[in-house]
Formats: structure tokens, sequence, C-alpha cells
């Protein structure tokens, strides 16, 4: 199973570690045959074309399943982030910039993104899940543990995001902004372990991989050098967010069969 971290628009890159994987050929066509491959979500913001990302992850998808392979994308918070600037514009959030639509734009925010979010798109992005269970792996967005606030099952959070996603109360929107901007959860060197473990326990999986947290702020890594993902909480936990926004060149992490015992 292979995995790409957090996008945030950087187009160019997300392809060019797609390409150094095997993942597509020269032309950006699907070429991992059977392979499986997760997105780990926040396509958009900080980055020239958050639009191309999500409109290259879907045609991996198409491509992958005709292919006998497999693409699945999670949702991020810059995801929920533009589809809330979109619905709920200058009404007032919690946010840094005191309204939805500002608070985007001060987190990155592409105005050719927003321009060209239509329905199509908006639909595909509030369908994603929040988290997935792909055989021992525990796959979410964020390194935080908030989801079970929504849920005590992976199937019970992602249906009550995916209904507020489809809702129209900004409190409830604001609120989950609010959570998804936790991280670190799982960094403590005594606690992170134990957490680990609680989260696996209540959502399954023997690993967790995440995204959000660029790699170098948790090991102090300059965005430049990271090349591969980041194992810690004694084994338990896999950062795969590459910072490509802060300069990072990108990988696609291969996570391996974890061994039975």
């Amino acid at each position: 199973m292979f995995v790409m971290g957090d996008v945030h628009g950087q187009i160019d890159r997300t392809t060019a570690a797609l390409r150094r994987a095997g993942l597509i050929d020269a032309a950006g066509c699907w070429a991992g045959g059977a392979a499986t491959l997760w997105f780990m979500g926040d396509y958009f913001d900080r980055g020239p074309d958050g639009i191309a990302a999500v409109d290259l992850v879907r045609r991996l998808q198409a491509e992958a399943a005709a292919a006998g392979g497999r693409v699945g994308a999670l949702l991020g918070n810059h995801d929920v982030l533009i589809l809330a600037a979109r619905r709920f514009g200058d009404q007032p959030s919690g946010g840094p910039g005191g309204t939805f639509l500002a608070s985007w734009r001060q987190n990155g925010g592409e105005a050719g993104d927003l321009a060209r979010l239509d329905e199509e798109r908006v639909a595909w992005l509030r369908a994603l899940p929040a988290m997935a269970l792909d055989g021992d792996w525990l796959l979410a967005h964020a390194d935080a543990t908030f989801y079970q606030v929504y849920g005590r099952s992976i199937g019970a959070v992602n249906r009550s995001i995916r209904a507020l996603l489809r809702g129209d109360n900004a409190a409830d929107w604001d609120l989950l902004l609010d959570y998804f901007s936790q991280r670190r959860a799982f960094q403590d060197v005594e606690r992170g372990p134990a957490r680990a473990e609680r989260f696996l326990a209540l959502y399954g999986g023997r690993r967790f991989v995440h995204g959000h947290t660029p790699i170098g702020k948790l090991t102090g890594q300059r965005p430049e050098s990271v090349n591969g993902p980041h194992v810690y909480a004694g084994g338990l936990v896999t950062d795969v967010d590459a910072g490509m926004y802060l300069g990072g060149r990108g990988f696609v992490a291969e996570l391996p069969p974890l061994a039975k015992g």
C-alpha cells in the first residue's frame, strides 16, 4: 500500500513524487496496476493549484479502478476550510480572520481554487471519508484524537462529518475546523505510545498513519531534507506529510504489510 501526504496545491511536486514511485507514467496516467494508493487530504491552499490536485486524484481513482488497483482519498482540514469559505463567505467564524472567507485566505487560500470549485468537485469533497482502515493500517489526516467526538467507530465518524458538511450549521463547521487545529497528539515520548494504543484500540488497526503536521516540525529537519516517512510513538504512528508547501521535495511512502503476532 502506498500513501501520499498533504498536497496543498503542489501539483508539480505531487506528480513528480508519483512518477518516482512508479504509480503514474510520464503522461500522468495510472501505472500502478493493482496497487493501492491513499491520499491523506489537504489538496488545497498554500500552493498554486488545488483544483488540479483534486482533478488528478479523481482521474487516478477511475484509472486505477479500471486497472484493478485502488486510489483512496481522505478529507483534510484545508478541504473543509475551502468548503466553508464557499458556503458561508463573510459570516463570522472563530478562525484567525474573523470570518470563514478571511480565515481561508489567511491560511493560504488561492482565489483561483475557490472560483473553480464547482458543484461536482464540492460533492466529491463532501463525500470523502475522514478516516479509513486498510488492512492493519488506520488512516486519518490529522495527528489528533478529536475524531472520537464524532463517533466511536470509523463508520460513525465518517457519517457524522459527511452529514455536517451537507448541513448549513455554521457553528458546527466552525467547531470542526477548531478541532482540526489540533495536532501532535502522539509526539510526547512518554505519553504518545499509550495514546496511540488507545486510539488504535478504539478504531482498529495495528499502526496509525497521518499527514497534517509536516515531518520537519516533529523532527527539526529542514523540509528539503525530508525524503521519507517519520515513524514514532514506539513504532505505532507514521507521519507522511513531506511539507511540500514549505519546500519539501515530496515522496510517496510504501507501507509494508505488518508481520503477524
